[in-house]
């Protein structure tokens, strides 16, 4: 006997599994723990903010994507520019006053003419219009 004992098993491969994986989100965890940490944004970090804050960075960036994709759709394009991305989040109530500080970059303005700038109505479009809504009154 030589006091070897029996041989070790060859070690396992060793998978590396990020903590986004781990998580189930597609923003990196990891990354974002670090700059928790380095931010000192307090003393200690915690494992679950960084995944909480990658889980809720993900969220609003789905929900932004998808509105942009509706208004880039609508005005028939195959690509979201930031314009689509400004209609969209100024478009949305929450997104709206979540970011109601921020200036998206070549975003332009919302559509948006003021009524007392509008033309005024004369006497024959007065007329006309009643015309037209007696009309639709007696159609019921």
């Amino acid at each position: 006997m030589s006091g070897r004992g029996k041989k070790a098993a060859p070690p396992k491969a060793k998978t590396n599994t990020t903590k986004s994986v781990r998580a189930g989100v597609t923003f990196p965890v990891g990354r974002i723990h670090r700059m928790l940490r380095r931010g000192h944004f307090a003393a200690r970090i915690g494992t679950g903010a960084a995944v909480y804050l990658a889980g809720v960075l993900e969220y609003l960036c789905a929900e932004i994507l998808e509105l942009a994709g509706n208004a880039a759709s609508d005005n028939k394009k195959l690509r979201i520019a930031p314009r689509h991305i400004l209609l969209a989040v100024r478009n949305d109530e929450e997104l709206n006053k979540l970011l109601s500080g921020v200036t998206i970059t070549e975003g332009g303005v919302l559509p948006n003419i003021q009524a007392s700038l509008l033309p005024k109505k004369t006497k024959a479009s007065n007329k006309e219009d009643h015309v037209a809504e007696d009309v639709q009154s007696q159609e019921f």
